[in-house]
Parts: structure tokens; C-alpha cells; sequence
């Protein structure tokens, strides 16, 4: 029966009850001699039961550490096993990971650290041309003078233990490999019982999204909230635990952590990290070398494969599925994923991170129109609805803003009850900030974003924490963030900037400005300096016409 307003309910199916650790352990019980988790970079090759030891190993190390239940635990590195290690560990004893994005300077980091009371902080030395290590020095320099556990920091109040990943020693901090040491067999026992002793709907997780209104925002997921969606998703990838998934995409990111490795402990599957980041070649030989039936990515992450001149020389005929999301699929890039990598049951998944994150997705089953057109339908135990600017449910075919209601809607923003209180309304219902619309079907299009959101490479980027950040330049007086075309990632981030009077601000010094500071990807690749901005007769600033004047003089085709 077709939909007479645009409001539709995906299928109802039973939730799972258990906590992570406690799911983890039942797959690992019934098939422990089954691979579990493959990345070639590191040499690890663990199968269910080794990975479910070394979990423990790191879980009971960090108790001994005084590491509780609610307490926060930042990670910050690229895709590496002590990553996966600390996701499944930290569930374990009901600690509270924090994502901290491998891209993050100063100014973010010491942020977000403060934002949500990070206790301890597991960290990769470095990162292409971020040094991990010094940036915290110099955030807390009582590093050099500390006992590694016992930090008391002036800028950084509330950590007290770092735990870097590697073999060399660093003052005032542990060793990964040394916390993983600290437990005994005797306390295995201790453990198990505190597992038990957690709840499904405990806090589990803290992403963080970009603020609209300058900061970022740490969404507050629970177990039930990131693994219901990770089996969910599986299920309608026909996940089994025969697949095998490669996942190049990023582990802070919920594609990477939720439907990537958590998906695969959900049914069973393994996991398979091809490397430290995305590295087109190297997926595809990974991909190829493990008989992955299974790929995600983003679209820039697709094209980037498929353009390889050595693309014919990887056998990816086991490939068969795969989730593909971040930001809209070109029909034309559809069409190839399933004539030239095999990808015939590949899906699209739409969502936000305060979701778990996928509320909306594409079936196996639906047309090759359906998948490129649309982002599909409710997903399972979600309901998906349409609304007007007065909150009354659009018509179909009609654009209105899209909000999401279901078992993964997130707990809140941590420590921020007025924003949270604007995402979600008092009926449950989750506001995106998307506009789109609903078809008789329910399938559901995307057609813009009511806020000025900004999606480079799959990242999202929000104009006004940029904006907030160069505000603090003493010689800037006003300044405009906001998206323009970019054929290889998107949209590339512009600035308009108006200098105050008598300073000789150039477009390098902003961008000096922020090296080192914000994530590269947020540094404007467009700068240009200006005298006044295009306003409404009331004073509003006009950021689209700001914008379709900078397509017009860099030349864009949109």
C-alpha cells in the first residue's frame, strides 16, 4: 500500500540484550578457531579466541590502572590493532571511549580532552605530520616530571594517564605492551564478573560530531545503541561469518568502529584493516590477497580504486557486498562498482553519527535507480519522517527536513543539554538538518542540508567551528565559511575574510594561522580577502551568493 504522508516504519525485529563484551565473548565460544582479525601492516592474524585474550589482557591492565566504569578513555591513532583492541577492552569494564580524531592539532584536542574529563589517553606516537607525543608535551608539560598514571595538569585537569603505543619509553607515560602486562589469569575471574554486572544501555561511547555553532559535539552512544545498529546493518548486508570485510575506512569515524569492525563481531565475520589510512593500491591488494567478499568506503574511496592503472591486475571476484556512505553515489560510479569490482549486492547506508549511525539504507534487493537515487528506506526497528519548517509531516514527494526516530538515537550530547535538546525533540524524534523527500514507497531522496554543512572527502565540516576559530585572530574582523565544488572531494572549504582596518593580512598568514591548530582538511583551500560581504536589505549575510561568486571566478562547472 503506498504511503499517504511521508512517514514510514521499517520492519520491527527482536533487539539484542547484551552488552559488547558479553556478545563478543558468546562468537567466540561458538567458533574460537575462526579468524577473527587480519591487518597485513601489523602482522596480526588472530583468530576469535586470541583476539578475546588479547581484549582481556588490555581490559585487565587498564583496571589496574584504576580505570572504572564511566570513566572516559581517549584513543587517538590511526587504524591499528591497539585501536580495535581498546574499542572491545573498554566495553569490557564499562569504561567510556572517546574517538579522538587522528587529525586533530592543539586547539581541538585540548577541547575535546576537557569536554568530556578524559581520565586516561591511549596514543600513536605520530601521525604523517602530526606528532602525537609533542603536542601532548606541550599541552601538559608536567609529562617530563610525572609518574606515568599520576599526572596533574594545569591545561588538561582531568587526565592522569597516557599510554603511548610503541616500543620506545616516553616520560610520564605507560607502554601499551606494558598495560597489557599488568593483569594476572587470577583476576580473570574479577573481570567476568564485572561484565556481567553491565547494562546494555550504559554509555559505551563518545563520538564527536562538528558544532554548528562553533564547538564540537560529543554524542553519547551506549552498547545497545552501536551494536543493535552493527548487527542490523549485517543483516542487511547478509553479512555471515564466512565474509570476510575489508575496512580502509577510518576507526574514529562510526563507519569504521560501528559498521566496520563492530559489524563483524555482530555476526561473527572477520575484519580485515588494510592499513594505517586509505591507500587505494594497498586495499585493493589486501582486498584481493585475503578473498574479502566485502568492501566499504566512501565514493572518493571507490574512485580512487577503480581508477588505478594496475586496477585489472587485484582478483576481486569473492567481493560481493559493502556499505558505501559519507555523501551521495553517482549513478555512473554505481554502475561500475558492480561491472568492475564485482560489488552486485553493495549498499548505501545514510545516517548521522547521533544515530549509531545508520538510520535509513538501501537493500541488496532494490533497483539499480533505487540505489543511486535514493538512500532507501527505515531501517530496521527505525522510523523515518519528513517534516515541514511548523513541525507538521510533509506530503509525498514533498521537501521538508528529515528526522529519524529508533533504538539508536544517541543518549545526548555529553555535558550539553540545550543542544541536545534542539537535536532531538520531545517525542524522540532526531532532526538532521537534511532536506529531503518520501516517495510512496518510503524510500527516502536527500536533496540538500538546512544547515551549511560542509562534506569534503566524506568528512563533514561545519563553517561555523572554522569561523569560531579564526575569530581569535587579532587581525581579523569578520570572516564567511562555507563549501564550494571540488571534483575530487566533493566540496573544498572557502573563506571570505575581512581584515580590520590598517592590517596587511594575506590568504598564507590565515592559513599559517591555522596549521598546527585545526585538522587540515578544515584549513580554507579558498581564501579571499575582501572589504564587505553581499547582505539583505535587514543585514543578513548571504553566504550563497558569496559562494556562486566564487565558483564563477574559480572557474567551477557545477
Amino acid at each position: 500500500m503506498a504511503l499517504t504522508e511521508a512517514r514510514f516504519k521499517g520492519r520491527t525485529a527482536p533487539m539484542l540484550t547484551a552488552t559488547i563484551g558479553q556478545h563478543l565473548d558468546e562468537v567466540a565460544a561458538r567458533n574460537p578457531n575462526h579468524m577473527a582479525l587480519v591487518m597485513p601492516h601489523q602482522d596480526i592474524r588472530w583468530t576469535y579466541q586470541e583476539f578475546v585474550e588479547q581484549v582481556d589482557r588490555l581490559a585487565l591492565g587498564l583496571l589496574q590502572l584504576d580505570i572504572e566504569p564511566g570513566d572516559r578513555v581517549g584513543i587517538w591513532s590511526p587504524n591499528r590493532y591497539e585501536w580495535v583492541l581498546t574499542q572491545f577492552a573498554t566495553a569490557k569494564i564499562g569504561a567510556i571511549m572517546v574517538c579522538v580524531n587522528p587529525a586533530y592539532r592543539l586547539y581541538e584536542l585540548e577541547y575535546a580532552l576537557n569536554k568530556v574529563e578524559c581520565k586516561a589517553i591511549i596514543t600513536a606516537p605520530r601521525f604523517k605530520s602530526s606528532r602525537y607525543l609533542d603536542m601532548l608535551f606541550e599541552l601538559a608539560p608536567e609529562l617530563h616530571e610525572c609518574e606515568p598514571g599520576n599526572l596533574n595538569s594545569v591545561k588538561l585537569p582531568h587526565l592522569k594517564t597516557v599510554i603511548r603505543l610503541g616500543n620506545e619509553t616516553s616520560p610520564g607515560m605507560y607502554n601499551f605492551g606494558a598495560v597489557c602486562d599488568l593483569g594476572t589469569h587470577a583476576q580473570a575471574k574479577a573481570l567476568k564478573e564485572l561484565g556481567a554486572s553491565l547494562g546494555a544501555s550504559d554509555p559505551i561511547n563518545i563520538q564527536f560530531t562538528s558544532g554548528t555553532t562553533g564547538t564540537p559535539k560529543g554524542a553519547t552512544l551506549s552498547h545497545a545503541n552501536i551494536l543493535n545498529n552493527a548487527f542490523y546493518c549485517g543483516q542487511s548486508m547478509h553479512l555471515t561469518a564466512d565474509d570476510r570485510l575489508c575496512i580502509p575506512v577510518p576507526m574514529y569515524h562510526c563507519f569504521g568502529m560501528v559498521i566496520g569492525t563492530l559489524v563483524c563481531v555482530a555476526h561473527g565475520a572477520t575484519m580485515v584493516l588494510p592499513g594505517e589510512v586509505f591507500e587505494a593500491e594497498q586495499t585493493l591488494r589486501v582486498a584481493a590477497e585475503e578473498k574479502c567478499t566485502a568492501l566499504h568506503g566512501v565514493p572518493t574511496m571507490f574512485i580512487a580504486e577503480l581508477d588505478l592503472p594496475t586496477f585489472a591486475e587485484y582478483d576481486l571476484s569473492v567481493l560481493r557486498t559493502g556499505v558505501i556512505a559519507g555523501s551521495t553515489c553517482p549513478i555512473e560510479l554505481m554502475r561500475r562498482l558492480i561491472d568492475e569490482m564485482e560489488l552486485t549486492e553493495i549498499v548505501i547506508g545514510y545516517g548521522q553519527t547521533e544515530c549509531s549511525p545508520i538510520n535509513t539504507m538501501t537493500a541488496i534487493e532494490d533497483s539499480l535507480e533505487a540505489r543511486v537515487t535514493t538512500v532507501g528506506v527505515a531501517h530496521t526497528n527505525w522510523e523515518q519522517k519528513i517534516i515541514r519548517e511548523n513541525g507538521s509531516t510533509a506530503d509525498i514527494g514533498e521537501t521538508g527536513e528529515v528526522c529519524s526516530r529508533g533504538y539508536g538515537v544517541m543518549q545526548g550530547y555529553w555535558g550539553d543539554p540545550e543542544r541536545t535538546a534542539e537535536t532531538i525533540d520531545e517525542e524522540g524524534w532526531l532532526h538532521s538538518g537534511d532536506l529531503g523527500e518520501m516517495d510512496g514507497n518510503g524510500y527516502v531522496k536527500i536533496t540538500g542540508r538546512i544547515k551549511d554543512m560542509i562534506i569534503r572527502g566524506g568528512e563533514n565540516i561545519y563553517p561555523r567551528e572554522i569561523e569560531e576559530y579564526l575569530y581569535q585572530h587579532p587581525q581579523i574582523q569578520e570572516v564567511q565559511v562555507f563549501g564550494v565544488p571540488d571534483d575530487k572531494y566533493g566540496e573544498q572549504v572557502c573563506a571570505w575574510i575581512q581584515a580590520r582596518d590598517g592590517s596587511e593580512l594575506t590568504a598564507e598568514d590565515v592559513r599559517d594561522y591555522c596549521r598546527g591548530q585545526i585538522t587540515q582538511f578544515k584549513i580554507p583551500r579558498h581564501i579571499k580577502m575582501v572589504q564587505e560581504y553581499p547582505m539583505t536589505i535587514t543585514g543578513k549575510l548571504q553566504k550563497f551568493v558569496m559562494r556562486d561568486e566564487t565558483i564563477k571566478e574559480l572557474g567551477i562547472k557545477v
